[in-house]
């Protein structure tokens, strides 16, 4: 998939709108339009990575970049106290439907186990 046909990077560039919650140049965090909990924010970076999977080792910086992001979005919307799940589904069997790489933070309620 190109850049230009991907609903993620339209996102990060400002060409869809979207409930922006944190955005730096690398990182963009915003409300999941189908939220699965109280509290749902996809966390994406701004490059086009279509998968964790298809992350490569010059990508470990905007690995972590990402998780510090999802860590502030947390602290943010105060889920913090509580507890919060951080995921990122990969390919048909993760339950992965956009490919672009993101991370769901979510919390406000408890959490079962296993997911899915």
């Amino acid at each position: 998939m190109s850049q230009t046909d991907c609903l993620f990077c339209k996102i990060a560039a400002g060409d869809i709108p979207a409930d922006v919650v944190h955005r730096d140049d690398r990182v963009v965090a915003f409300r999941d339009i189908n939220p699965q909990a109280p509290t749902h924010v996809l966390v994406i970076p701004t490059e086009h990575v279509a998968s964790l999977d298809a992350a490569a080792p010059e990508h470990q910086e905007l690995l972590g970049e990402l998780l510090l992001a999802a860590q502030a979005v947390a602290r943010t919307e105060g889920l913090s106290d509580a507890g919060y799940r951080v995921v990122t589904n990969v390919g048909p069997h993760g339950g992965q439907t956009v490919h672009h790489l993101h991370i769901h933070v979510l919390g406000g309620r408890p959490m079962g186990w296993p997911p899915g």
